[in-house]
């Protein structure tokens, strides 16, 4: 009888940060909390000055020589650290693939349910299998799925990309659409309105007939006295 495979029990082995008096090296070069350099200095001075200020005395660059330690405060630094890295996480979208079955004498509403369920996984940026699936004889309607899965192509047609057209595999027929790279449209710049022309010739009478009103004015005011002397002397 083959002996029993050993498990082990022990607990995984974790990375501990280097920090404070982890570090091992005799000198360090030292960059303070505000970014101004230290210089270079022994360990225990290194410590001193973190002791000192509070902080922490943490290893960033291994490789320099000598050795490049900062301080700070080790567990805000690595608060922020996972913070940036649930944001980044958060913001990047790993692409799936979602998978619509139907039967190729799929009726209207069903056919509209799989259009409404494959287009809110393309919105959603993942890719989707289309598979129409044949049972018994439907194997030689293969015509008829072929036909399905292209329209359902080109109803989808605003957000998807036909990436695989139509193939049968075994007694499915499949196809992959992805989602559609939208292009950023740029508007045209609005059109700016025509100011109105005016002709010399239609502005020159309108400018002229002023005065000649104005003119008029005296003549007609100084004509009063002599028609009235005219009426004194009948």
């Amino acid at each position: 009888m083959p002996p029993r495979p050993r498990i082990d029990r022990r607990a995984p082995v974790r990375e501990l940060p280097n920090i404070n008096e982890r570090i091992n090296y005799p000198n360090v070069r030292v960059v303070d909390a505000d970014g101004s350099q230290l210089g270079v200095i022994t360990r225990e001075a290194a410590l001193a000055v973190a002791r000192e200020r509070e902080l922490d005395l943490v290893l960033v660059s291994e490789k320099a020589d000598p050795p490049v330690c900062r301080v700070m405060d080790y567990g805000k630094y690595k608060f922020e650290q996972e913070k940036k890295a649930k944001e980044a996480k958060k913001k990047s979208h790993q692409t799936e693939v979602k998978e619509v079955k139907m039967r190729y004498k799929i009726d209207s509403h069903d056919y509209q349910v799989r259009i409404g369920q494959a287009s809110r996984f393309l919105k959603a940026g993942d890719k989707v299998k289309c598979t129409v699936i044949f049972r018994g004889r439907e194997i030689q309607h293969t015509a008829l799925a072929e036909a399905l899965l292209l329209r359902m192509a080109k109803d989808l047609g605003e957000n998807a990309e036909l990436q695989q057209a139509p193939k049968r595999e075994g007694r499915n027929m499949i196809m992959f659409l992805s989602p559609r790279r939208q292009a950023a449209s740029k508007a045209p710049p609005a059109a700016k309105p025509a100011k109105p022309v005016v002709s010399k010739a239609s502005a020159t009478p309108a400018a002229s007939a002023a005065p000649t009103a104005v003119a008029a004015g005296p003549t007609a005011v100084a004509a009063g006295p002599s028609a009235a002397a005219a009426e004194s002397e009948s």
